[in-house]
C-alpha cells in the first residue's frame, strides 16, 4: 500500500513539474537554474501553445523563425537518412543538426510509422507529435550526455534490435511500441548527475524512492505523467493504459546499472539452459529489457568516429559533477576526477566490465547475426583505440615528469587517431 501511494505521489508531482533538479544552493551557481526551471514548468502549462505549434508543423507550415534553417534542402537529406535508419552506421549527431535538434521527435514519429503503430492503436498524429515534443523537450540540452540526442540514439539502437529475426518473428505491436516509447523516455529529465550524489545532497527524489533506482523511477514517473497529460493513449481501455504505463517502468528500471549483474545473471541461464519461450509475454518483455539495456550502452559498439564522441560526453557529464562536488567539498564520486580518471581509463573499464559481458550474450540470442558480429567488432576496435592512447598518455606523462612540461610533439602524439 505504502509504495503504491509513493507511487502515485511520483507521478502526481512531477505532472506539476514541482521538482526542480538539485537541491538549491549546490546548483544556485551554475547552468541547472531556477529561472530555467520556471520557463519550462510555464511552458509546460501552455498546452494550447504545442497544440497549435505542433497542428501547425503536420500541416507543412514551417514556424518562421525555423525557415533559414529547415530549408529544403536539410529536409531532404533528413528524410534520405530515414531511409536508412536500420543501418548501424546511422550519424545520430547528423541527423540532430539536419532536424534543427529535433532528432527525437522526428525518428520517433518516423518509426511509429514504419512499424504501423500508428494504424494499429489508432493513434492521432497531432496528439503523437505533442507527446513527443513533451518528451523531447523535457531533456536537458546542457547536459553533454543525457540529453535528447542520447534518448534519439539509444531509440535508433532499439529499432536495429527489434528487427533482429530471433525477436522480430515473436513481436506484438505493443512489444514494438513499448520497446520505442521506453528507449526515447527512458532519461526524461535526467538532472545531469548520478544517483549517489542525489542521495549524498539529501534531495528530495532520493528520499521520495528511498534511494532505490531514484533517477530510473523519475524517468518512468515523468514519462507516465506526460503520456496521461497528453491522453496519448486515453482512447485506449483503461486495463490496457495501466498495463502500458507498467510495463514501461519495468522497461525504464531495468536500465539501473546497479541491476546489471541481475539481469546478465538470469540472461545467462535462460541461454545456458535454453528456456526462453519467446511465445511467452513474460520472457518477451524479459528480452526486451535486455534489448534495452543494450541500446543504453551501446556507443562503444558504434564506430569510432561516433563512439568516441559519445566517450567525450559522458566523460565531460562526469567531470561537470566532479567540479560541482569539489565545489561544496563533497567526495568527489568515482570517475568523476578529471584529475585522475582519465576519458581513456574509463572507457576500457565500462568496456570490460559493464560492455563486453552483455554484448556478447546478446550475440549469443541472437545467433551471431551480421549486426551481432559488427557491433562486437567496434567494440574489440574500439577498446583496442583507447588502450593505445592510454598507453600514449602514460608515456607522454613520464615524459612530462622528467622535462616538466609536455612538448608539443608529445601533445601531437596524445590527438593522433590512427588505428592501433
Amino acid at each position: 500500500g505504502d509504495a503504491r501511494v509513493r507511487g502515485q505521489t511520483g507521478v502526481l508531482a512531477e505532472r506539476r513539474g514541482s521538482y526542480p533538479f538539485i537541491d538549491c544552493r549546490l546548483l544556485n551557481n551554475t547552468t541547472l537554474s531556477g529561472e530555467i526551471g520556471t520557463k519550462k514548468k510555464v511552458k509546460r502549462l501552455l498546452s494550447f501553445q504545442r497544440y497549435f505549434h505542433a497542428s501547425r508543423l503536420l500541416r507543412g507550415i514551417v514556424p518562421q523563425a525555423s525557415l533559414y534553417l529547415l530549408d529544403e534542402d536539410y529536409l531532404g537529406q533528413a528524410r534520405h537518412m530515414l531511409s536508412k535508419v536500420g543501418m548501424w552506421d546511422f550519424d545520430i549527431f547528423l541527423f540532430d543538426r539536419l532536424t534543427n535538434g529535433n532528432s527525437l521527435v522526428t525518428l520517433l514519429c518516423h518509426l511509429f510509422n514504419v512499424h504501423g503503430l500508428i494504424h494499429h492503436f489508432q493513434l492521432d498524429m497531432v496528439t503523437l507529435h505533442r507527446f513527443l515534443v513533451m518528451v523531447q523537450e523535457d531533456y536537458h540540452s546542457q547536459n553533454p550526455y543525457h540529453n535528447a540526442v542520447h534518448a534519439a540514439d539509444v531509440t535508433q539502437a532499439m529499432h536495429c534490435y527489434l528487427r533482429e529475426p530471433k525477436l522480430a518473428n515473436f513481436l506484438t505491436p505493443l512489444d514494438i511500441m513499448l520497446g520505442l516509447l521506453a528507449a526515447a523516455a527512458h532519461d526524461v529529465d535526467h538532472p545531469g548527475v548520478n544517483q549517489p550524489f542525489l542521495i549524498k545532497t539529501k534531495h528530495h527524489l532520493a528520499s521520495l524512492y528511498q534511494n532505490v533506482s531514484v533517477l530510473e523511477n523519475h524517468h518512468w514517473r515523468s514519462t507516465i505523467g506526460m503520456l496521461r497529460e497528453s491522453r496519448l493513449l486515453a482512447h485506449l481501455p483503461k486495463e490496457v493504459t495501466q498495463d502500458i504505463e507498467q510495463q514501461l517502468g519495468s522497461l525504464i528500471l531495468a536500465t539501473d546499472i546497479n541491476r546489471q549483474n541481475e539481469f546478465l545473471i538470469r540472461l545467462k541461464s535462460h541461454l545456458d539452459n535454453q528456456d526462453l519461450r519467446l511465445e511467452d509475454a513474460q520472457d518477451r518483455h524479459f528480452m526486451l529489457q535486455i534489448a534495452l539495456k543494450c541500446a543504453d550502452i551501446c556507443n562503444p559498439c558504434r564506430l569510432w568516429e561516433l563512439s568516441k564522441q559519445w566517450s567525450e560526453r559522458v566523460c565531460e557529464e562526469f567531470y561537470r559533477q566532479g567540479d560541482l562536488e569539489q565545489k561544496f567539498e563533497l567526495d568527489i564520486s568515482p570517475l568523476c576526477n578529471q584529475q585522475k580518471d582519465t576519458i581513456p581509463s574509463i572507457q576500457i573499464g565500462f568496456m570490460t566490465y559493464i560492455v563486453e559481458p552483455l554484448f556478447e550474450r546478446w550475440a549469443q540470442f541472437t545467433g551471431d547475426t551480421p549486426l551481432s558480429e559488427n557491433m562486437l567488432n567496434h567494440l574489440r576496435r574500439n577498446k583496442a583505440k583507447w588502450r593505445s592512447l592510454l598507453h600514449k598518455q602514460h608515456s607522454s606523462n613520464r615524459s612530462s615528469d622528467h622535462s616538466g612540461q609536455v612538448t608539443g610533439s608529445q601533445e601531437q602524439t596524445l590527438n593522433e587517431e590512427e588505428t592501433p
